[in-house]
């Protein structure tokens, strides 16, 4: 038996299987990285919590394993907080060592007190606090098979004193983790509404998520059944749309295509799988959802025909029951209609961009596309980084991944994803697409990398911008303020670091050096100098966005800013379609 709690707990998670813990030692925090020093463990030592609880998110997302931060007392739990909601709502399998202060002095206003179990309730799918060693290596167990049973994050409270006494019952600890998810069919009167309304309608529309991951070919199967398009949320990007003669894009803000259209015209939409929550992109009549979990029906819109169970059980439940489509006329009409919006409105992005400058961040995202590994994991910053990625990064072939914060939506995500993605395989290329924004907020994580020479390949979007912002601020009416920041070099950020670099401001460098980049064997950063007036334009333009972009432009220039407006013009001409 392990002599100390700490040890106890190390030794448990070797047995898990856990190879790595991220976090930064100290304090009540102690006892635990002392126990990690001897044993098999590699101590991940980053410069902020918060990068820690991301990195372990996204270790857990590209390998489906336990995955552990740790912190100490206080601020170290406080810092946590961000990457944990992250995490949580990515579904991560993440346990949280948050150390605290010692028993004793909980209560009575110590130094750097807080009460963790409040704090974390709401990052957390299981947070308890341990007040003994016999209690704490139960709940260590219970924490543990919580979020590899798909509860979210789990938080183990440990104060400092605790983690020093001596271990004891090991009962629980001796248990065998539960992983393997369950097959889940529906219920049959669930099953045969969806098969009458699938039946009844002459249209039938079906919209994909992230609950897709594992039904690619029951999804596929059906829509040849239906004659049905496909659409799919970012969420269900790289399970769904590669090699999908049904594909018609993506919704929402960052959507493209004849998605919109289809989910829209369609006399009966399937959303399958998904938890798409911009409700406006979503029709509110003759709607189905089928997702494993109940909570989610009808959420976001209004939903007729409710189905719990698995997409791919559902859809094998049904299959054999719908009635197959004749008629292609709806399905190949949004086709079209995807084929004509790709080339007269995404494809203008990156059309005859070779001699503008500043370089246009469509253009870095598309030769990505076409230069990283089959097998690339790419890691994205919230705000205009999540656009690019989600247009233009569509080689996935069902062995990309794409890894961002799309459901917390914190900026800063990017990078900290990568050192957890690296980390967890270090042969396998990791592109950071990272914000000038995002990457100075959580600037210090470049020493994380070059500490541990982590072959992260970090391509920064370098606007001088908050380019999501600015865009909000137009839609709203709202003239653009405080959005714009002075340059930047973070080439040369990077290069004191300890990190390749290169900077790149003319286009016709671009191809060559981000080709020299990503064959690099360590950690390079290339500081691309992007248009800080290239915003998305969405595929579908509501009255609404109008009128806030008509309002901003005459409240600019009546303040006298005609010449920021011109040059926004200018640069988004190109997104404009073309008759």
């Amino acid at each position: 038996m392990a002599t100390t709690f700490a040890a106890q707990i190390v030794k448990a998670l070797e047995s898990y299987g856990v190879q790595r813990i991220f976090g930064l030692v100290g304090d009540s925090l102690n006892p635990i990285s002392d126990a990690v020093r001897d044993s098999s463990i590699e101590w991940v030592h980053v410069r902020n919590e918060e990068a820690a609880a991301f990195a372990a998110g996204a270790e857990s997302l590209v390998t489906g394993k336990l995955a552990v931060c740790a912190a100490s007392c206080g601020p170290g739990n406080t810092h946590l907080i961000q990457g944990l909601y992250d995490s949580h709502r990515n579904g991560a399998k993440v346990l949280a060592l948050a150390s605290h202060i010692p028993s004793p002095q909980i209560g009575s206003q110590f130094f750097q007190e807080t009460h963790p179990e409040q704090v974390f309730a709401e990052c957390s799918g299981y947070c308890e606090m341990v007040n003994s060693p016999e209690q704490g290596a139960r709940i260590l167990h219970h924490a543990v098979q919580s979020t590899m049973g798909g509860g979210g994050v789990s938080v183990l409270v440990l104060p400092g004193d605790i983690s020093m006494q001596e271990a004891t019952d090991e009962t629980f600890l001796a248990s065998t983790i539960a992983v393997e998810k369950p097959v889940s069919y529906p219920h049959p009167t669930q099953a045969a509404a969806l098969v009458d309304a699938i039946n009844s309608a002459d249209t039938v529309t079906l919209f994909c998520g992230a609950g897709c991951r594992d039904a690619r070919e029951e999804v596929l199967q059906l829509a040849e059944k239906l004659k049905s398009p496909i659409g799919h949320a970012l969420g269900g990007k790289m399970y769904i749309q590669h090699d999908n003669p049904f594909d018609v894009g993506m919704s929402g803000l960052l959507g493209y295509g004849a998605c919109h259209d289809a989910i829209n015209d369609a006399d009966l939409l399937i959303m399958l799988g998904t938890d798409f929550p911009y409700s406006e992109f979503l029709p509110t009549s003759n709607v189905a959802q089928a997702d494993i979990n109940p909570a989610a029906i009808g959420r976001r819109t209004t939903v007729k025909i409710p189905v719990v169970g698995d997409v791919a059980a559902t859809i094998e439940n049904i299959l054999p029951h719908v009635a197959e489509k004749t008629s292609r006329k709806f399905l190949d009409r949004m086709l079209h209609e995807h084929h004509r919006k790709l080339e007269k409105v995404v494809e203008s992005y990156t059309s005859k961009t070779q001699t503008h400058t500043p370089i246009h961040p469509e253009l870095v995202a598309d030769l990505l596309d076409q230069l990283a590994a089959d097998d690339a994991v790419f890691t994205v910053d919230t705000g205009m980084c999540n656009v690019w990625a989600a247009r233009y990064i569509n080689n996935f072939s069902g062995k990309r991944e794409l890894i961002g914060s799309f459901r917390h939506g914190t900026m800063a995500n990017a990078l900290p994803h990568a050192i957890g993605a690296s980390a967890a395989d270090r042969t396998r290329q990791v592109i950071s697409l990272s914000g000038d924004g995002g990457l100075s907020m959580l600037l210090g994580e470049l020493l994380t990398i070059a500490l541990h020479q982590l072959p992260v390949k970090i391509i920064t979007f370098n606007n001088s911008s908050l380019g999501m912002v600015k865009l909000e601020m137009l839609v709203q009416g709202y003239p653009e303020f405080e959005t714009d920041h002075s340059a930047v070099d973070y080439a040369a950020i990077a290069q004191a670091a300890g990190i390749t670099s290169f900077r790149v401001t003319e286009p016709d460098e671009l191809r060559s050096t981000l080709e020299q980049a990503l064959l690099h064997d360590g950690p390079v950063l290339v500081d691309v100098v992007t248009d800080p007036n290239a915003l998305s334009i969405p595929p579908n333009i509501t009255a609404a966005q109008i009128l806030g972009f008509s309002k901003a432009a005459s409240r600019t220039i009546l303040e006298g800013g005609v010449g920021r407006m011109f040059d926004l013009a200018t640069s988004n001409i190109r997104n404009v379609p073309r008759p």
